[in-house]
């Protein structure tokens, strides 16, 4: 550790007393812890600064922070202290303008950083988390590559010299006078890039969710896990459909131990899910999710449905964790994976989609706050209010490439004029986000000769 190896043992002690603080300025409590460490660069006595703090609808995180006063050598890192996500993720974005520059950026240390019209690729587990922006990043990628030049010019000149040259054209990507492409992939799923056209969809950002693989789960060092056998056949359905199951976790919020109950259930009309549902009795908080309990449908499903009474919002919702969410008069697009699996209500979702957007966004509050993104926020959140109130004339629609997301037919088994079901056939990249192209499921494990 460049602290001097002290945050791991300060973080275990301290972790189990709660000492994760909202960000909160008026908050006297909520201050710097400093430490006696090592300096690393001339091995004299040092200190550093450790603040353990909580991003809203982010993770817990340690900002730490060390200066030596002998040779005044300086370094601040963030690291992560929640829990690895389910999904890894990856962030695509098209930088266009000098204004892409000022986008925040969450980078942990697991996460791989490519600018594709260079070539170039910064490792994962080469530099430590950092918040910052897009030209923070590209500064501290110079910075890296600046730091051996002296050594490199009187040892090996050509190699210094096409570094000088590679060099310059990092640094000329900061002017964005062509447009480059940066992709952030963060198998833990603990980073972030902004968005700052929120809640509308930022065209020049796509973001994707993925499985990671199990040479991933061991760099991050995770565990696999192999379920206990027992005399029950793996395949009684019946057994489980009038049974609920119940495993051990931890609570999503606070990390203490908490059970998760998990039940199969048949919605009328449609098909078979699974329900799971987690109450922490540590901190009292509470999530559910439901999952598709069969197969990916041969077509995916585009659910539209126009809203004319206020009667609509109590309408049973089944959104599966591959389902988008549209709302073309708020030029408002929710996209697969966001808020999971969930049954709910329409009213339901509403509200989930205004506490994701407004409430919960961690660049609503703090020093990330802008003028800008809270007032159009705000008036996001209003219209949503309107929307639930039966002000507001607009369609809602449900576009699940996989056909696993249900929206209820009041009118059953007749149909309902004011909804659209269309049955379309996925496009290759659909296939591709949903791992069905390279899923082979006839004559598996036969051999040509």
């Amino acid at each position: 550790c460049k602290n001097g190896g002290l945050i791991g043992p300060f973080y275990l002690e301290h972790v189990r007393g709660g000492v994760f603080k909202d960000i909160n300025p008026e908050d006297e409590d909520a201050q710097p812890t400093e430490i006696e460490s090592l300096c690393m660069n001339c091995y004299e006595t040092g200190k550093t600064r450790l603040l353990l703090t909580k991003i809203p609808f982010f993770r817990e995180i340690i900002i730490s922070s060390f200066t030596c006063s002998q040779c005044h050598w300086t370094n601040t890192e963030i690291q992560s202290a929640g829990r690895i996500q389910e999904q890894g993720v990856s962030y695509t974005l098209k930088l266009k303008s000098k204004e892409d520059m000022n986008r925040e950026v969450v980078k942990t240390d697991s996460a791989t950083t490519r600018i594709l019209e260079l070539d170039f690729e910064i490792p994962a587990f080469t530099q430590k988390g950092s918040l910052s922006t897009i030209e923070g990043l590209l500064d501290r990628a110079v910075a890296g590559l600046e730091q051996d030049q002296p050594i490199r010019r009187a040892t090996d000149p050509d190699v210094a010299n096409k570094l000088d040259q590679f060099i310059q054209r990092l640094k000329k990507l900061k002017d964005v006078e062509e447009e480059f492409t940066l992709i952030i992939d963060d198998p833990s799923g603990n980073s972030f890039i902004e968005n700052p056209f929120a809640p509308q969809k930022d065209q020049a950002l796509s973001v994707s969710h993925y499985k990671r693989t199990p040479e991933q789960n061991a760099a991050l060092g995770i565990q696999d896990y192999e379920p206990e056998q027992d005399d029950k056949p793996a395949n009684d359905l019946e057994t489980m459909r009038n049974e609920v199951l119940v495993f051990n976790t931890n609570c999503p919020e606070c990390n203490s131990p908490a059970s998760t109950n998990m039940k199969l259930v048949q919605i009328p009309h449609f098909k078979e899910v699974i329900i799971m549902a987690t109450n922490c009795d540590s901190c009292g908080h509470r999530t559910n999710e439901v999952k598709s309990g069969g197969a990916t449908e041969e077509l995916g499903t585009r659910i539209t449905l126009h809203l004319t009474d206020p009667a609509d919002m109590s309408r049973d919702l089944l959104k599966s964790e591959t389902c988008s969410v549209l709302i073309p008069e708020l030029e408002f697009e929710l996209g697969m994976a966001a808020l999971g699996g969930k049954f709910t209500t329409l009213e339901g979702l509403l509200k989930d989609i205004k506490e994701l957007i407004v409430t919960k966004n961690p660049f609503t509050c703090g020093d990330s706050a802008t003028t800008d993104t809270a007032e159009k926020l705000e008036v996001f959140g209003k219209k949503i209010d309107k929307i639930i109130a039966g002000q507001m004339d607009v369609h809602i629609i449900l576009d699940d490439p996989a056909g696993n997301s249900y929206l209820q037919n009041i009118y059953a088994p007749d149909p309902d004029p004011e909804m659209n079901l269309e049955k379309y056939t996925r496009t290759f990249e659909q296939n591709e986000d949903l791992g069905l192209n390279d899923m082979k499921t006839e004559g598996y494990g036969k051999t040509e000769n």
